[in-house]
């Protein structure tokens, strides 16, 4: 990861829709840290999602961004969730080394109640299922996938979870989205979303400095041992923890404005930040494999005046094919 080379005087902030790794040499903490603008808010909006469906997905694409920029290889990566809430399917992917994608579902009904009861929280929303991420290199390997439980958890505890539990690296994360209304440069009312989030990792050079108090065994069990969290992490943690929800998502922060707030007193070294983009992986010829596969029944049912049409959920945008081109022998 080459460090900017940008001299004294000469700093170029990120600006949004930039992913900035940074470390905290004097806490032996790594991370990254972004804020998400007119790329999330074109995800959103071409699905006009409701507020809440809105903000929920938009946490999922940052932690999606926050993740997949940290692969070393050419992949994808993937955070999906699947529950019995209102929003049973949130989807977002990264394809190395800058796309960006994401989709939900949800249940306009199931919504509306939950909306009317006041039960909005990201854990009511989604309920009951898993958090899955899914890294994929291609077709030459296996996807790895490691899942957690939504148990009444927020995503950025949820994500805490799962590094602790498979990766057993101590992680703090936080995430955050927001609804701006302002206006344009004509005066005309805007609306947009903004997203911001931040993942710091502790990885001193001593392996054993890693160990964190015990997970609780779910079955009772005192006999687990506990071990005493190391200092650094204590303070890098709870500094991370004084991340107020609008720090990471006011334009007139940025990230590393964000990063010295947290940071100054112990040093924080900023590196090159990668560039994401709202570009989704659909193409007419992937889809016209994927109908080539179908039944003839299956043609006949999705046939429509002589054609096929086919609408991705990700990006909205419809492909028609006539039957001829996808019965082709």
């Amino acid at each position: 990861m080459a460090e900017s080379a940008a001299s004294l005087g000469q700093f170029d902030f990120a600006g949004d829709d930039h992913v900035v790794p940074f470390q905290v040499e004097g806490l032996d903490v790594r991370g990254r840290a972004v804020q998400l603008g007119p790329m999330l808010d074109a995800i959103l909006a071409r699905h006009n999602y409701p507020a809440p469906v809105a903000r929920l997905l938009a946490e999922a694409v940052v932690l999606t961004v926050l993740l997949g920029t940290s692969l070393k290889f050419d992949g994808k990566f993937t955070v999906q969730t699947k529950g019995d809430g209102p929003v049973d399917l949130l989807v977002a992917d990264f394809s190395t080394p800058e796309n960006v994608r994401a989709y939900a579902r949800f249940d306009e009904e199931a919504l509306a109640k939950a909306v009317a009861a006041g039960q909005t929280e990201p854990e009511q929303l989604l309920g009951k299922g898993v958090l899955a991420f899914t890294i994929d290199q291609g077709r030459f390997s296996q996807p790895y996938q490691g899942i957690v439980a939504l148990d009444g958890a927020s995503l950025e505890e949820i994500a805490g979870t799962y590094f602790r539990q498979s990766e057993q690296i101590p992680t703090r994360v936080r995430l955050g989205a927001a609804e701006l209304f302002d206006r344009d440069e004509a005066g005309k009312p805007r609306h947009r979303w903004r997203a911001g989030g931040l993942i710091a990792q502790f990885l001193p050079e001593a392996p054993e400095r890693m160990r964190q108090p015990d997970l609780h065994g779910g079955d009772g069990d005192t006999s687990l041992r506990e071990h005493a969290e190391d200092d650094a992490w204590a303070e890098a943690r709870t500094l991370v923890e004084t991340i107020d929800a609008d720090e990471l998502t006011d334009p007139q922060v940025g990230t590393e404005r964000l990063l010295f707030r947290l940071f100054h007193e112990r040093g924080v070294r900023v590196y090159e930040p990668q560039a994401v983009f709202d570009r989704c992986s659909c193409s007419r010829d992937k889809l016209k494999g994927v109908l080539q596969g179908f039944s003839a029944e299956e043609i006949e049912a999705s046939e429509e005046n002589g054609e096929i049409a086919v609408t991705c959920e990700f990006c909205s945008t419809t492909y028609r094919f006539e039957v001829a081109e996808v019965t082709e022998a």
